[in-house]
């Protein structure tokens, strides 16, 4: 008889890979509650800093949001890959037969599923606070939900980076905002043609033109990067 190790399928291991992680971040929820209130904070103090005047509000509430989601999903970030780092995981998933691309991509998933849709989610609710127009809701969640992704990937690159310094919060900012400008652009206007009664599919187009390129390529990176963090 062939002694043929038994074949896993890709399914199987990214359900693996995102199953395990939400488990991590469920016992360590503190990690991914603190960009939610983080968010919530921010945008509840702007009304008290900008004044209350709901049409002022109402303009400044598109980049409102999404600059606070920017930020909230930064500030996450350096947590994706570092207790994998602590404890010899990353090394395990290099030595693993199994895709690296695969685990990085359902690493990211978990990360998106743990932040990016939560803030898609509650950021209606803000957006009362801030006074947006009914008609911008639809376009603020639709919008969020593709740029979080976008973002998800693109910060997890810059996690995988830094995973083997011990200060590396400051340097993700430095090598991933750059890369969260086009995503922050384009989330705006499409909530910004919204409320102005203008069609915001242009927007919506061009933020999934870059999720397909993150989903795409940003693995290849985050693969690459993890490699190097673990050499050296």
């Amino acid at each position: 008889m062939d002694n043929q190790q038994p074949t896993v399928s890709i399914a199987a291991v990214f359900g693996a890979t995102l199953r395990r992680d939400l488990t991590i971040a469920y016992r360590r929820r503190g990690d991914f509650v603190n960009p939610l209130i983080f968010f919530l904070m921010v945008c509840s103090l702007f009304p008290m800093g900008v004044g209350p005047d709901p049409k002022q509000l109402a303009q400044l509430a598109p980049g409102i949001l999404w600059v606070v989601a920017l930020l909230a999903c930064l500030l996450s970030s350096d947590n994706l890959f570092r207790s994998d780092y602590d404890d010899g995981s990353l090394e395990q998933m290099l030595l693993s037969p199994v895709s690296l691309y695969i685990q990085v991509l359902a690493k990211a998933m978990s990360y998106w599923l743990l932040t990016g849709f939560p803030l898609a989610l509650i950021a209606p609710l803000l957006g009362l606070l801030l006074h947006l127009p009914a008609t911008g809701m639809l376009a603020l969640v639709v919008s969020m939900g593709l740029g979080t992704v976008s973002l998800s990937l693109i910060g997890a690159i810059g996690a995988a980076l830094t995973v083997g310094l011990r200060k590396g919060g400051l340097l993700i900012s430095l090598i991933v905002l750059p890369l969260y400008i086009p995503v922050l652009i384009f989330g705006v206007s499409a909530v910004q043609r919204a409320v102005d009664g203008l069609s915001y599919a242009g927007p919506l187009a061009v933020l999934g033109a870059f999720l397909a390129l993150a989903l795409t390529l940003a693995p290849l990176a985050i693969a690459a990067s993890v490699r190097i963090s673990v050499d050296n």
